[in-house]
């Protein structure tokens, strides 16, 4: 996706046993705002191995809050709310958790970003994810879920995205990502899609969502290059080769912003 990258901050293990790398090496690049492709590939590379991983994977998150609402509703996940919650009360929720493991810390040597991964016992690593850009306010919340929800009972909840922008996966297994930008609720939801050859139907399994801060999601739309809504249709209507309805353009100052590519 679009936008100017800095060098990822390099994080060393905070506390708790074991604790695994969340954010990939400090030679991966992401943007302020870690954008939800990237930090998507960026989890499955720095956990996986080849061949690839597969994506919906019984053993990630079993969390079906993105529908239910329960105990709170998106962009709050248990309590914690991206740009509201404190780091250390954020931290304290998840140690109280016992339907997760306890999280494994990471602190950034060159920055005071931080983030915490965790998972339910028996699961993947990093199936869960939250982090702060300044250490004291949480910034997102990254959820690998459990392909027990569908897309259509997202599209019953939420409604139809603004935005979305496909993104291959592996071609051995087929995979694709399919993500879906929702503005006002402050999320990205992720949805498998089997290949770049495939469809986006109802059926299709939600894999993920993300979680983020108001003015993170405004630098999302205005440093990226996305599709608009279509209702459901081949993955190559939303791929990366489709023309854009927003772009991101240089302004006066240098700083991308995002606007409407000619129809």
């Amino acid at each position: 996706m679009g936008g100017s990258r800095a060098a990822a901050p390099a994080f060393r293990n905070a506390h708790h046993l074991n604790p695994k790398p969340i954010l990939g090496s400090s030679s991966l690049k992401r943007s302020r705002l870690l954008l939800p492709v990237l930090l998507l590939l960026l989890v499955f590379i720095a956990v996986a191995c080849s061949p690839p991983p597969e994506l919906r994977d019984q053993k990630l998150l079993n969390d079906d809050s993105l529908l239910t609402g329960e105990p709170c509703e998106a962009p709050c996940w248990r309590g914690i709310t991206p740009g509201v919650t404190a780091w250390s009360e954020a931290l304290t929720i998840l140690e109280d958790d016992s339907t997760i493991e306890d999280p494994s810390v990471q602190t950034a040597d060159d920055s005071p970003a931080v983030a915490a991964s965790f998972k339910e016992p028996g699961g993947v690593d990093a199936a869960g994810q939250i982090f702060s850009d300044d250490g004291q306010t949480v910034s997102l919340i990254f959820l690998r879920l459990a392909p027990d929800l569908t897309l259509d009972e997202v599209l019953a909840k939420y409604g139809d995205p603004t935005w979305v922008i496909g993104t291959p996966f592996s071609d051995d297994p087929p995979q694709a990502i399919v993500n879906l930008v929702y503005p006002e609720e402050q999320m990205i939801v992720y949805v498998f899609v089997p290949g770049s050859a495939g469809t986006l139907d109802g059926t299709n399994e939600v894999i993920g969502v993300l979680y983020m801060k108001a003015e993170d999601m405004t630098t999302l739309l205005e440093t990226s290059s996305l599709h608009a809504w279509e209702g459901l249709a081949d993955f190559a209507v939303y791929g990366p080769d489709s023309p854009f309805e927003i772009t991101p353009e240089p302004t006066a100052e240098g700083t991308p912003e995002a606007t409407e590519a000619a129809q």
